[in-house]
């Protein structure tokens, strides 16, 4: 690596004497001038008996090599003539030298070895100074080629009158420059006034329109409103002295059309500098809009999640609320049967009264477990015994039991701890549970109508499970992938929600709901549910 770096310096060097050299003609002029006067000065100094320190002149010969040749050259041209020198002295005075002439020779020889110190760190200084020209012309050649080609808008704006008129303010004794801009509303537009454009790129006249190109006085003002609260920042930021602005604006087109810009502002550390500050523009119009239509689809999606919410909701009080009212309708026709028997059996009679009431009080829970729901209460959380909660729920739908002629097992295989949950939530998961495999069951006409629900713990105690088996014709294959989908059904008077709210309600509760087959056949439903459950 180090050798690459010394050749491109030779070669950069090579191309800065070029150059400096401008053309083979320029150069064979002043080493044709060089060659004559050596000869001359070497004439006179031998030849002529002129007492002096001649030998000095070709110092003449070394300022013109310069010119002519390269630092080895003017090396050469310099041992060129300190040998003619003292090859002239030799020939003039020989072995015996007096003190005077050695001394002339001695200057002569001083004079050439100076000069030529001094030719060659003026050479030195010359390459480093076209070395740092060309590499500032290739810098801006980079920096224009960028600028040109981007296409990003680019600007560079003079801001020198604007910092100088914000300074001013300061000096003036301003602290607080949006609290005198709102007194003094005049400011802004003549501080978009004093903007100048230096130049601009082709995306900032697509961008904008022509004029934005255009460096004539207060151009600005066809773009910059007095009321951008943006523009209003970026003089804030010139007031606090910053380094860099960055926000959005909106700007006004050539065309009349209002864009949405990203603004980026570059200010430098030097004062001087800001009459050349680059200003940089991305156009984010369309990415707003699409932001926009993104927000109001949302909030339609959200409104009409809502109304799907409100209508699983009506769904869901109409399934669960139709075991209650149907029980009740059922308890008052038997109550009226008791009543008009005669004697009326008013035991009887206020056994069937019990029963509506009961019924009537699940139904308002029902619906007060809804409306929980609904505002995310945590209202109705209690330790429930699901032992209890399976005999109480049986004890409900005694009557449907009995007229669809079918046993219920109930088959505790370890104790069972409580858990945390809304008693009235599980009674329903239970109801619709079971109801289901009544249904299955009779619509089979399965000669066995038996339920076997069974009750377990697992994990160390953390989990309980809870199974619901029937003697039905199970689950088709059909059915078993679309089982647990809002509205699907498989009865001619189904709602199809009964399976999707009891797996929500579980899930609700940190638990699990599942369908399969059971082997022996008839299906099989498993509530799985942990002893902590974390309140949703």
């Amino acid at each position: 690596m180090p050798a690459q770096g010394g050749t491109k310096s030779m070669s950069e060097k090579k191309n800065v004497w070029l150059e400096r050299h401008a053309g083979s003609k320029h150069g064979l002029v002043f080493g044709v001038i060089a060659l004559a006067a050596a000869a001359a000065i070497f004439s006179i100094d031998t030849y002529t008996k002129i007492e002096g320190a001649i030998a000095v002149l070709y110092v003449i010969v070394l300022l013109l090599s310069a010119e002519a040749t390269t630092r080895t050259g003017l090396l050469v041209a310099t041992g060129l003539c300190i040998g003619l020198s003292i090859l002239s002295y030799l020939l003039t005075h020989g072995l015996d030298p007096d003190l005077q002439t050695a001394l002339r020779l001695t200057v002569a020889l001083a004079a050439l070895c100076v000069t030529a110190a001094l030719l060659l760190r003026n050479d030195r200084a010359r390459t480093n100074i076209l070395m740092t020209n060309a590499a500032l012309r290739e810098s801006e050649r980079r920096y224009r080629s960028i600028f040109d080609m981007t296409r990003v808008a680019l600007w560079e704006r003079d801001y020198s009158r604007v910092r100088a008129y914000i300074v001013g303010l300061k000096e003036e004794g301003v602290t607080d420059l949006r609290d005198y801009i709102r007194t003094h509303p005049e400011v802004i537009p003549q501080c978009i006034a004093m903007i100048g454009v230096v130049a601009a790129n082709d995306a900032a006249v697509d961008l904008l329109g022509r004029r934005a190109g255009s460096n004539s006085p207060g151009v600005m003002s066809h773009f910059i409103s007095p009321a951008n609260e943006a523009f209003l920042d970026v003089l804030q930021a010139i007031f606090d002295g910053a380094s860099f602005f960055e926000g959005m604006a909106e700007i006004t087109a050539e065309a009349g059309e209002t864009k949405l810009v990203l603004l980026s502002i570059s200010f430098p550390d030097d004062p001087a500098a800001f009459n050349r500050v680059v200003v940089s523009m991305v156009d984010i119009t369309q990415r707003e809009q699409a932001r926009k239509a993104l927000v109001e689809a949302q909030a339609e999606l959200t409104r009409a999640a809502r109304a799907a919410t409100v209508g699983v909701m009506s769904a869901s009080l109409a399934h669960e609320l139709n075991q209650p009212l149907g029980a009740i309708v059922v308890n008052s026709q038997t109550l009226l049967r008791w009543l008009d028997r005669d004697p009326p059996d008013l035991a009887a009679a206020r056994r069937s009264a019990e029963r509506m009431i009961r019924d009537s009080q699940r139904a308002s829970s029902i619906i007060h477990n809804t409306r929980s729901l609904l505002s995310q209460s945590q209202e109705g959380i209690e330790q429930v015994d699901l032992s209890a909660l399976v005999r109480d729920t049986l004890a409900l739908m005694e009557h449907e039991l009995e007229k669809e002629r079918t046993t219920v097992e109930i088959v505790q295989i370890a104790r069972v701890p409580s858990i945390s949950s809304v008693k009235i939530e599980m009674q329903q998961v239970m109801i619709n549970l079971i109801a289901n495999a009544v249904q299955a069951m009779s619509a089979a006409r399965s000669e066995n109508r038996r339920i076997t629900i069974a009750l377990d713990a697992a994990d160390n105690a953390k989990v309980v499970a809870i199974t619901v088996r029937d003697t039905g014709p199970g689950l088709s294959a059909d059915t078993l992938e679309k089982l647990f989908f809002p509205f699907y059904t498989t009865k001619e008077s189904g709602m199809g929600m009964g399976l999707s709210i009891c797996r929500s309600t579980i899930e609700a509760r940190g638990g699990s709901l599942v369908g399969s087959n059971h082997p022996e056949g008839g299906a099989v439903f498993e509530i799985r549910l942990p002893v902590e459950v974390a309140n949703a």
